[in-house]
This record gives C-alpha cells, structure tokens and sequence, in this order.
C-alpha cells in the first residue's frame, strides 16, 4: 500500500458526529458522485477505486439517513487490475442532495454552503471527504513534499483552498487539465493537514520520516561543507608548498626575509595544517590566520617572479 493509501485508510476509521459526518458525506458525493436516471427514476451513484472508502460511504448514509443502498464491483478496464466499488442509492435521493445541500432548486450546487464554512469541526470533515474523493500525497521519503485535491470545480476549489487556509495551511490553486488542483508543498503544513483530518496515526509516520530524512540532510550538508573546506586547505597547501620548494630549488630559502624563511620552513615540515594551526604552532608564534595567510601569499608572490625571469 502507499502512503497516500494508508492514510485513507485510517480516515474511513474514524468515527464521527452526526452532523460532520454529513460534511464528509457531502464532499464525498459531490465529488465522486454521479446522478443517472432509469425507469423515470433518479439513481445515484458514488464511486471510489478504494473499497474502504466505499463501504464507508455505504455505511455513513446507511447510518445518517437509513437509505438502503447497493455495492456494486467492476473492472476499471481490461489492461487494468483495478476495481471499481459503486455504491448505488434509488430511494431518497434528492433528500439526501437537499440535505447535504448539494441540490437545490433543481440544480447541482458545487460550492460548499456558507453555513459550513462557519463550523471548525465540519470543515475538518469536510476536508477529509475531499482527501478521501480526490485526494493524494507523497510519501515523506520522496525527493519533493506533496499533497493535493484534485475537483472538477473551480468555485469548490476555492472553497477547500479557503477551509485549509482557516487552519493556516498556505494551501494553493492551480489549474489542472479538466480541472483545479488545491495543493500544499510544505512538510510542516502537511503534517498539519493530516492532523486536521484526523489522520493522527498517519501524521506521525509523516514526521517521523521527515525528522529522519531532514537530519540525514543536514548531516550530509555538513559533511560536504567539511569535504568542500577540507580540499580548499589541500589545495592552498599544494600551491604554497609548489612555491616554496621553487624558491628553495632556485635561490635557497635564505634570500627570503626571516619572517617569511620561517613560515617557509614550517609549511614544509607540516603541509596538512591549516593556517590557523600554522600560526598557532610556528617557531616564534603564536600568528594570526591572517598574518599566516599574509606571509604565504607573499612568497607566493615571490615564487612567481622569479618564475617569470
């Protein structure tokens, strides 16, 4: 199972009050539902790939509003594994779309009521049918942080983008072929969303494996800022040494002044140590980083002239 998988999962195991569980019942219809009619009858179907999901829809209007309904499975398509669970009601629809104030007068309404969005508690439900209808998000251990809500609709996508920023989430709209994605790229805010939600479970997992990943990253930050410092010093050391041994080859370090001949003298006996423990360790010391850095850059200076006779 993925990650995204295992939360939905615990989400359609939490119970619920009453009157959010209708919140989570109205994202989940107008999201994943679809209206039909037969025998001048009016059926609705609400469909989801996770069978979870939909024996917990079965179950919350069973519970809420003692309609009746029928589970139907089907094939997704024949190169596919994937079933589809249909859960199909004929008696009482538009009392429940009236209810769930998705229908009125007449029309599909595919904003979320006002009232609703007045209500912390049912917003957090609402939120959870959305993640359950069209929801995704990256595992914790995936190279980027990712959690989105895929709607057909451009007003409802602004209503779920708006409830996740009442809880301070910097949730974001953008569109997506035949519709709008409302999604979050922040790992701290995505913990929060799953707590939201009540994935508890869930979130923790989340941040476990963040906490571990991030310290991993830093670490490793660490150790190549260390690496990157280390080969600068080599480096630096190479090329000072490369001009004292010219002069010393060329015109003996005796024609350098005392200062310089000892710090000469003592690159060469220590080429690993750094210019502060040069400055701390020299004949006559102790010498600033600075003034150690001075003194080489000089002979290097030197090494180049008489280089260029």
């Amino acid at each position: 199972m993925t990650f995204a998988s295992d939360i939905k999962k615990e989400c359609t195991l939490l119970e619920v009050h009453h009157e959010h569980a209708k919140a989570e019942l109205a994202a989940l219809i107008r999201m994943n539902g679809l209206l039909n009619i037969q025998r001048q009858r009016l059926i609705l179907d609400v469909q989801s790939e996770n069978a979870a999901i939909a024996r917990r829809i079965y179950t919350l209007i069973k519970d809420q509003f003692s309609n009746e309904g029928e589970l139907i499975v089907r094939r997704k398509m024949k190169l596919k594994k994937n079933n589809v669970y249909i859960v199909r009601f004929r008696q009482g629809v538009l009392d429940l779309l009236n209810e769930l104030e998705i229908w009125d007068q007449g029309e599909i309404q595919t904003d979320v009521s006002s009232k609703l969005l007045l209500d912390e508690q049912k917003k957090r439900s609402y939120l959870r049918g959305a993640f359950l209808a069209g929801g995704s998000v990256n595992t914790p251990t995936a190279n980027s942080y990712h959690l989105e809500i895929y709607s057909n609709y451009e007003d409802h996508s602004d209503s779920l983008c708006k409830m996740m920023n009442d809880f301070s989430l910097n949730a974001k709209i953008t569109k997506r072929r035949r519709g709008y994605i409302v999604y979050i790229k922040e790992a701290e805010k995505i913990a929060d969303f799953l707590a939201v939600i009540g994935a508890t479970r869930g979130m923790l997992a989340f941040e476990d494996i963040r906490i571990v990943r991030d310290m991993r990253n830093s670490v490793n930050r660490l150790v190549n800022c260390e690496n990157a410092n280390l080969n600068k010093v080599i480096d630096a050391s190479q090329k000072q040494v490369e001009a004292i041994k010219l002069i010393q080859s060329t015109k003996g370090l005796q024609v350098l002044p005392e200062k310089l001949r000892q710090i000469a003298e003592f690159r060469l006996e220590n080429p690993d140590l750094s210019l502060k423990e040069l400055g701390h360790q020299v004949p006559g010391g102790p010498i600033s980083k600075s003034g150690v850095n001075h003194r080489l850059r000089k002979i290097i200076q030197i090494a180049e002239q008489i280089q260029n006779e």
